[in-house]
């Protein structure tokens, strides 16, 4: 288990200059090609997503305004909390509805990999994941807790979050190996 914090992850502009990331973990570690990917990006300018043959993703909007994804035959609009999967091989382009905004974004190569992505207020768990606290507090088993922007990734592992509260929100990210 690797605890995280906004405010304590790397940041790294994009190549087109439409904004930056924050990378969360790239797995295996260390390696030139990810399994899977968790990152936070803050979009700054409408622009075209990069690429990504062979893998999934999943994008949630976590505040700013409503941020629209388009291709030549589809029109998707993001609101906060509401995650979103696509396939890596869509040319989407981004257009931007007031000021930035920022996003929550898992990628998985599909021939490994699937994840699937939820906003819970109720005990969550899984054997890998990745958490992102949205609101309010949860414990970990252990009874360590985390706030909002902090959030915690496992790997084989059992590991299960409790809300402390009503107001407690948690943008939950289930990964599983593809057999």
């Amino acid at each position: 288990m690797k605890r995280f914090s906004y405010a304590d992850l790397p940041v790294s502009r994009w190549r087109n200059g439409g904004g930056e990331t924050r990378e969360i973990v790239s797995f295996p570690l260390g390696e030139a090609q990810f399994g899977w990917r968790a990152s936070i990006a803050t979009l700054a300018a409408d622009g075209d997503f990069s690429l990504f043959p062979g893998v999934d993703r999943v994008i949630t909007l976590l505040h700013g305004d409503d941020v629209l994804l388009s291709t030549s035959t589809l029109q998707h609009r993001l609101i906060p909390h509401q995650p979103w999967a696509f396939p890596g091989e869509w040319a989407l382009q981004a257009s931007l509805k007031g000021g930035a905004s920022e996003d929550f974004n898992i990628m998985t190569r599909r021939d490994v990999w699937q994840s699937s992505v939820a906003v819970v207020t109720k005990q969550a768990g899984s054997e890998n994941g990745v958490a992102w606290v949205l609101c309010g507090e949860w414990q970990l088993a252990n009874g360590e807790t985390l706030s909002r922007q902090q959030g915690v990734w496992w790997m084989d592992e059992t590991l299960q979050l409790t809300p402390l509260g009503d107001d407690a929100q948690l943008l939950f990210t289930r990964l599983s190996r593809v057999l």
